[in-house]
This record gives structure tokens, sequence and C-alpha cells, in this order.
């Protein structure tokens, strides 16, 4: 009944499109309705559920993406949403003394609060190390860690003063950002774009990027990382192609997800005003750069980035003073941002493998659940983390790395690869640890199968010789 009423207020607002475009309106017959336009985009999201596909001929669009991951939570008598909104209240609070004109030690603390100090604060000095733990710093923020992480490197690149952008509208951005990732998704979920921020950061440090970026580039460069799985469902691409979900047929099935990561995130861009006091052209060339990289993190078109950059690299023709050719090497930073796990020490590696993997394993309990052709990845019956892991770092991974400790010969490339080949070993070794244990344990179980029959066949009263 609900999906009904949303999409009829949807139709009745459609000769108002142009005028609404990328902002929001709530429908006056059902306030829980609340609609987001964004460049074609249309998410629907109420208070009572959440719908935003058609329905179609499998059961699976019934299902609510948002409970995919769910896990029973006990009771209480605050809900975690209801913290989150008094603690953005209380920034709310802090900003406008800040724009009062209330003097302050340190400004940006009315901007960032308590959780921006302390071990948090002292952890992101060294923001630039390989080895930082994503999964603490999300902790020690309340899990804001992706809204203090970006935030402080916008500050510390020079980014506000030089866009003369708004601290607030800045903050509210991306506190927007950091709400629309699904937090129940087990890796596709605000930490890993921090982590993806964060790895970002440290290949705009490299010596060949860091001379040659200009700052609308790091701009562009760390916008991507943080909104680049903005919105994520917690399926893959082909799953919504062979459920009929809507964003496949309004993308027609191709990048399905990157398209709407990217225009989720120029939604947000929009409604917050973040760069509304640039000019227009400067603005609609921002948004198309943001997509441009955005969708570069496509893995089904990893062999092609991977071959041109290849290409590149052979003919020695790459030139960062050239705008194309940065904007190409922000792309490649970009996908190896996304995809360095494996390349991150064993206990981080491990620990984002086993996120991932689960996910994925969601996806297959779903797919086997409504009937659907169960995807091989996602199969827990066939597949294992190791076996997953093994075959990503061989097949995607590695050859993206080698180019990339070509292109940037560097102590990060270095330990990067280092990281990469342990975290190899330590899978292979696992499961071939794992294999013979299950090898012994059966050939445990036929003797003592074989022992219990020979038991059985001794006639009654009879002794052994």
């Amino acid at each position: 009944q609900g999906i009904t009423v949303h999409f009829c207020s949807f139709t009745k607002l459609a000769g108002v499109w142009k005028k609404l475009r990328g902002a929001i309106s709530y429908d006056s017959e059902n306030q829980t309705a609340l609609y987001i336009r964004m460049l074609g985009d249309v998410r629907v999201r109420s208070q009572v559920g959440f719908e935003p596909e058609p329905r179609g001929s499998h059961p699976y669009l019934c299902v609510d993406f948002r409970t995919l991951h769910s896990r029973p939570q006990s009771a209480g008598p605050v809900s975690a949403r209801n913290v989150r909104r008094l603690l953005s209240f209380q920034r709310y609070l802090h900003s406008s003394r800040f724009i009062r004109g209330i003097p302050a030690s340190n400004p940006l603390g009315y901007i960032l609060d308590d959780d921006y100090t302390g071990q948090a604060k002292l952890m992101l000095e060294k923001v630039g190390n390989w080895n930082f733990d994503m999964f603490f710093f999300d902790r020690l923020t309340n899990g804001n860690s992706l809204v203090n992480l970006t935030f402080h490197l916008f500050n510390s690149y020079g980014l506000i003063e030089l866009f003369q952008l708004d601290m607030v509208k800045l903050r509210r951005f991306l506190v927007m950002i950091q709400e629309d990732y699904r937090s129940l998704n087990p890796y596709h979920n605000a930490v890993h774009a921090a982590d993806v921020t964060q790895a970002m950061y440290c290949y705009l440090q490299e010596p060949k990027l860091a001379e040659t970026m200009t700052s609308c580039d790091l701009l562009l460069g760390l916008l991507a990382a943080a909104t680049h799985d903005l919105d994520h469902p917690g399926v893959n691409q082909p799953f919504l192609i062979k459920t009929n979900h809507y964003l496949a047929a309004l993308y027609k099935n191709s990048s399905v997800l990157e398209n709407h990561h990217w225009k989720s995130a120029v939604g947000l861009l929009r409604e917050s005003a973040l760069l509304s006091h640039l000019p227009t052209e400067d603005r609609l060339n921002m948004e198309e750069r943001l997509g441009s990289l955005i969708l570069a993190t496509d893995i089904s078109r990893q062999n092609n980035y991977l071959s041109e950059f290849r290409t590149h690299l052979d003919k020695r023709d790459l030139c960062l003073t050239n705008g194309r050719h940065r904007h190409f090497i922000l792309q490649i930073a970009l996908k190896c941002a996304d995809i360095c796990n494996p390349c991150r020490p064993w206990k981080l590696s491990k620990l984002w493998s086993e996120k991932v993997t689960e996910e994925f394993f969601h996806q297959g309990d779903i797919e086997r659940k409504h009937h659907l052709e169960v995807t091989p990845l996602c199969d827990r019956q066939s597949n294992s983390v190791a076996n997953i892991q093994i075959g990503f770092m061989t097949y995607v991974v590695e050859p993206l790395f080698v180019e990339w400790s070509r292109f940037s010969d560097t102590r990060l490339s270095q330990t990067m690869m280092g990281h990469l080949s342990l975290n190899k070993q330590g899978w292979k070794e696992g499961r071939d640890k794992q294999e013979a244990n299950t090898s012994r344990a059966s050939e445990e179980q036929r003797t003592s199968d074989a022992k219990d029959s020979n038991s059985k066949e001794l006639p009654q009263g009879s002794k052994r010789s």
C-alpha cells in the first residue's frame, strides 16, 4: 500500500520535475514519504518501509534492501538513530555559536566537537601511515570516521579556504554522505568509504602526484573516494539485473551501481549547496569529473583501465602536467584505493576479507531463498574466504598493483606489494591446513565406521582372535 501511495504521489509531482530537480520535497498526502531527485535517479524513503523499486516478476523485489544484513538488536529506551540526531543537533548548536562570532581558541572545535579530540586526533596526525587502523578510528569517533577523516583532510590540504567552503555546509554534506551509506552492510558501508579515502590520501602524498596534482584534483579525488559506494545496497550488479531492479533499467544494465553512487553524490552536493557559490559551468564540470572517477571503480571495466595504464607505462608517455593524464592517474589511484585491502597488514586485511565475503554470502543466501541462480562467488556451500581472496588477489589486485609499482616505485609501493605477497601466502597456508584437517577428519571417520561395521559383523558372544 505504501509503495502505491509513493509512486502515485511521484506521478503527481512529475509536472514540476525540472523545478524541483536535485531538491527535496514531501508528499502532502503522506508526510512519511521523502523524495530525493537526483538527475533522474529517484529514491523513495519512508518511515514505514522502503521499497525503491517497482514490483516485478521476482519475489525478491518485495524484500527490503535495508533488512538484507539485519541483526537482532536488544530494545532500548533510546535508539541509535535518535542518538545520532541528538549529536547532530549538538553540532548545530556549536556551529551556530561559531557563525554568530563567539570567540574560540580553536574554531574547528565547534565543527568537530568532542569526538575529534583525544586519541582520534592523535591518530589523525598519522593519517598518512599505511598501517592506519580504520576500525579502531571508527570506534574512537563514535562511528563518525568518514566525517572526521574527510573534514580533517580537507582542512589539512587548505581546500576549505581555497574553495571558500562554508564549514557548516561542509560538515552537513559529510554527515549526509556518512548517513547515506547503509550501516547494516558488512562491507560496503561508511567505514569502507573512510578506509578508501585514507588510502587515496596516501596515494596523493606520493611524490609524482604531490608535485603535480592541482587543488581541484585533490578536492575531486577526496570527494570521489568518500562517495564512491554511496547508498550501496549490499548486492552486486548482476543481482540487480536478474531481479529487474529499477536501477538496472534506469542505467540500461551498464555500471548500474557506479552510476547510482555518482548521482547520489551529486544529489547531496546540490542539497547541501556546498558548491553553490561557484560559477555554474565550474560546478557542472566538477560533477562530471566526479562521475568519471566513480565510474572508474566498476570492476567489470578493470581490464580496460589496466590495459590503458600498462600501455602508457610501456610507452613512457604519461605527462602529469597534462590535465587529461592527471585525471587518468586519479582514476587509477581511486581504483587502487578501492581494492587495496589485500595490500594492508594481515590483521586489517583479514578482517576486511571476512566482511566482504560475509556480504557475498548474504547475497547468495537471498538468491537461494528466492530460487534465483546463485552467483558462484556468493555460494557459501562451494566457496571459502580463502579461495575467494586468493582468486581476487591473483586476478584482480596483483596485476593492478604491479603496474602501480611501475608508475610509482616508492617505499609505499614496496610495502603494499610485500603485504600482498604475505597475505596471499597466509590464505594459501590457512586453506591447505584446513583441507588437511578436513581430509584427516574424513579418514578418521571412515576408519571409525569400518571398525563399527566389523564389530557388528561378529556373532553374538564371539571373541576376536
